[in-house]
C-alpha cells in the first residue's frame, strides 16, 4: 500500500523564490579556473575594495599634502574692467576674437590656519566633465559624438571623483593669530599644452604648505582642453583646444604666428593676475570676492598685505615655461610684471623661441627625459639652447641654474604620476618613485624661495656644475665622495653658479 505523504515545503528543492535565488549564487560564485570567471572576480574584488577604501575607480587619491602647515584654495574668475585685444585673429565660425582677455582665472594654493573646516572640495576634473572630455577629443581631431561619450565615461570613471585635498576658502594662516601677520612670497604658475590650473595641484599645494602663495593660471589662449569663459550676465562662452585651422587672420595664421599670440595672450594673463593679487594686498578682498564669478573668496577681508610681491616669481611647465621666460623679458623694475625671479620647468621644445633676455636670478629644471633626448631646436640641440639661456643669465645676473632631475619624464611634475602611477611609468620611462620625484621639485623650488629671500644657497643650489653636458660627470672622485648622496642620486647640475 503506497502512503503519499506531503513533504513541507522547506525540504523541497527549488520550492522557494530565495531557495532558488541561493542555489543559483551558489553555482555562480562557484570557484573555477576560467580566464572569465578569475578576470570578473578580480574587477569585483577591486570595486569592492576601492568603494570601502572611498578611492577612485583605476586610479589613486591625490596625497595629503606634506609641509608644515595646512593648504587652502580659492577658484578666482575676475573679468577685466575693459576687455584686452591682444590680435585681430578671429575664429573662422564667427564666434569673435581668438585672443581677447575678457576674465583671468586662477587657483590660489595657501597656507592655511590649523584645523579650519572647509564646505567643499575642488574636484580635480573641474564640472562638467563632459567639456574636459570634448576639449580632449578636439585635441586628437576626433570631436565626434562617439568619442566624446567614450571621453566623458573615461574620465568620469577613472578621475572623476578625485579631490584636489586643499581646503576650500579657509582663512590663511595667521588670521587668527594677533602677532602673526607674516606676508608670504607668491608665484604666478602657468600649466602646458593639453592642460590646466588643476593639473599641477600638487606642486602648487606643497609649496603652499611650506608658507608660499602659488596663483596656478588657466589660460584661454586655445592651449588647454577646455574652459568656460564665465561673465557678469552669467552667460558661459566654451573655449576648446584650437589651432591653425579654427582660426583666419590676414596674412594667414601659421605655427609660428600662432605660438606668438598665445605667448602674447599668456602674458597679458599673468599681468592680470598680479593686479588682482596687488588688489587682494591693497586691502580690496571684498570687492574681488564681490565680483568673483567663481563665489569663492569670503575670506579675503583679511589677506591685506599678506602677500609678499616683493618676492614675486613667475613659474611654468612646458609651453607654461616658454610662457614664463616670456613674461620675465621686462625684467624686475617692471610695473605690469614685477619678478624677481623665474623658475622655468621642461620650457617647451615645440612651443616658439624661447626668451633670452632675462634679468633676474632663474632656475630651469628638465626631466630627464627632456634632457636625455635630442631634439633639434632653433637649428640646434634644444639642451644646448637652454644650457646658453641660463649661461647668459648667469654672465649678466650672477644667479642662474640649469639642472636634470634623474629618472624623471615630462609629466613627472604633475599630478598625472600621483593618479596613475604604473601607466605613467609604463608610458613615459620614468623609473623614480612618483613621491620622490615631485618631493624633488618642490625642494629645489623652495630652495630658490629662500635663495631670493636671503641670498642664501642651500642644497643643490650650493653646489657647483656636475655635468657641464647631460650624462657627462666632471666630478672628481673626491668630489664624488664628498658630495650628499640625495644630491647625486637625484641629480645633474649644468650651470651653477661657482661655489661660494
Amino acid at each position: 500500500m503506497e502512503h503519499h505523504v506531503k513533504q513541507p515545503r522547506w525540504i523541497l528543492h527549488r520550492t522557494t523564490r530565495w531557495h532558488s535565488l541561493l542555489h543559483d549564487a551558489a553555482i555562480i560564485l562557484r570557484p573555477r579556473l576560467s580566464w572569465r570567471y578569475l578576470l570578473v572576480s578580480t574587477v569585483v574584488i577591486y570595486i569592492s575594495y576601492c568603494f570601502i577604501r572611498g578611492s577612485p575607480l583605476f586610479a589613486s587619491k591625490l596625497p595629503a599634502y606634506t609641509g608644515q602647515h595646512e593648504v587652502g584654495t580659492i577658484d578666482l574668475e575676475i573679468p577685466l574692467k575693459q576687455p584686452r585685444l591682444i590680435s585681430n585673429t578671429q575664429f573662422k565660425d564667427g564666434t569673435g576674437p581668438a585672443f581677447q582677455v575678457e576674465t583671468v582665472l586662477f587657483s590660489l594654493y595657501y597656507p592655511a590656519i590649523k584645523g579650519a573646516k572647509a564646505h567643499k572640495r575642488h574636484t580635480w576634473v573641474p564640472k562638467p566633465i563632459a567639456l574636459r572630455a570634448e576639449g580632449y577629443a578636439q585635441a586628437i581631431h576626433m570631436n565626434n559624438f562617439i568619442t566624446r561619450g567614450i571621453f566623458t565615461f573615461g574620465l568620469w570613471v577613472v578621475v572623476g571623483g578625485i579631490e584636489i585635498p586643499a581646503k576650500v576658502d579657509v582663512p590663511i594662516l595667521g588670521t587668527d593669530d594677533e602677532k602673526n601677520h607674516d606676508a608670504y612670497p607668491v608665484m604666478v604658475f602657468s600649466h602646458g599644452t593639453v592642460a590646466s590650473r588643476t593639473d599641477y595641484s600638487n606642486y602648487c599645494g606643497e609649496l603652499a604648505s611650506r608658507g608660499y602663495i602659488v596663483a596656478a593660471l588657466e589660460h584661454r589662449d586655445g592651449s588647454g582642453p577646455a574652459t568656460n569663459i564665465l561673465s557678469k550676465q552669467k552667460k558661459e562662452r566654451k573655449i576648446f583646444h584650437f589651432g591653425e585651422s579654427h582660426l583666419r587672420s590676414d596674412p594667414p595664421m601659421d605655427e609660428p604666428q600662432l605660438k606668438k599670440e598665445q605667448l602674447a595672450f599668456r602674458e597679458a594673463e599673468i599681468e592680470e593676475t598680479i593686479a588682482v593679487l596687488r588688489r587682494i594686498n591693497a586691502g580690496e578682498g571684498p570687492d574681488v570676492y564681490k565680483h568673483n564669478l567663481r563665489k569663492e573668496g569670503h575670506c579675503l577681508h583679511n589677506w591685506g598685505d599678506r602677500i609678499d610681491l616683493n618676492h614675486l616669481i613667475i613659474g611654468g611647465h612646458s609651453y607654461g615655461a616658454t610662457g614664463a621666460l616670456q613674461a620675465l623679458k621686462a625684467g624686475p623694475n617692471s610695473t605690469s610684471i614685477p619678478a624677481i625671479g623665474g623658475v622655468a620647468l621642461d620650457p617647451g621644445k615645440s612651443s616658439g623661441p624661447l626668451n633670452h633676455k632675462v634679468d633676474v636670478p632663474l632656475l630651469v629644471v628638465h626631466s630627464d627625459s627632456w634632457s636625455a633626448k635630442y631634439s633639434l631646436f632653433e637649428g640646434r640641440p634644444h639642451f644646448d639652447t637652454v644650457r646658453d639661456l641660463v649661461d647668459s643669465v648667469l654672465d649678466r645676473v650672477g644667479a642662474g641654474w640649469f639642472v636634470t632631475s634623474l629618472k624623471t619624464s615630462h609629466p613627472s611634475v604633475t599630478d598625472a604620476p600621483l593618479i596613475e602611477p604604473l601607466l605613467l611609468s609604463w608610458t613615459t620611462g620614468a623609473s623614480i618613485n612618483v613621491y620622490e620625484g615631485l618631493r624633488e621639485y618642490v625642494k629645489v623650488t623652495s630652495e630658490f624661495f629662500e635663495y631670493l629671500k636671503t641670498g642664501e644657497r642651500k642644497g643643490i643650489l650650493a653646489e657647483e656644475i656636475t655635468h657641464p653636458e647631460y650624462g657627462r660627470d666632471n666630478r672628481t672622485e673626491d668630489r664624488k665622495e664628498s658630495m650628499g648622496k640625495d644630491i647625486t642620486k637625484y641629480w645633474q647640475i649644468h650651470v651653477a653658479p661657482p661655489a661660494e
